[in-house]
């Protein structure tokens, strides 16, 4: 009976695969934070493939989405609303540049890296990106 129980037990496991361990992080929207104004807390989380970030709209005038052309080869950008929470599951390693859009200009910025061994592409930061968004987005890529 035991080890009949147990063989059940493991193919259910083995069925459900990582989405029983995926976890969720809540990152702050904020006006004011540790770091300054206009900020996303913390600026930085480093999840696993499958886990869910959700961003948590703590003070108004905000959202969270992905940066065009910012995100892995293969990911699905994702665009939140100005004062409502995004939950984003991300299945696709790599790393993942996120604004909030009405104050991208002021350094609304933040980083998301999924999986262990990943690296910033060299050219993330080439392009149109407000110089206070690429001052701190640098500062992010250096906890990879």
């Amino acid at each position: 009976m035991s080890r009949t129980f147990s063989t059940a037990l493991a193919f259910a496991l083995a069925m459900t695969g990582t989405a029983a361990f995926a976890e969720t992080v809540e990152v702050l929207m904020l006006n004011r934070g540790e770091e300054g104004t206009m900020v996303f807390e913390p600026s930085f989380v480093r999840v696993e493939p499958g886990d869910t970030v959700k961003f948590v709209a703590t003070d108004r005038g905000h959202n969270a989405e992905s940066i065009l052309d910012m995100i892995p080869e293969g990911a699905d950008a994702f665009k939140g609303k100005i004062n409502e929470e995004i939950e984003v599951t991300l299945d696709v390693p790599g790393v993942y540049a996120i604004k909030c859009q009405p104050h991208y200009a002021m350094g609304m910025v933040m980083t998301i890296a999924v999986g262990e061994d990943v690296e910033v592409p060299p050219s993330y930061l080439e392009g149109r990106i407000p110089p206070k968004s690429q001052e701190r987005l640098a500062e992010q890529f250096e906890n990879l």
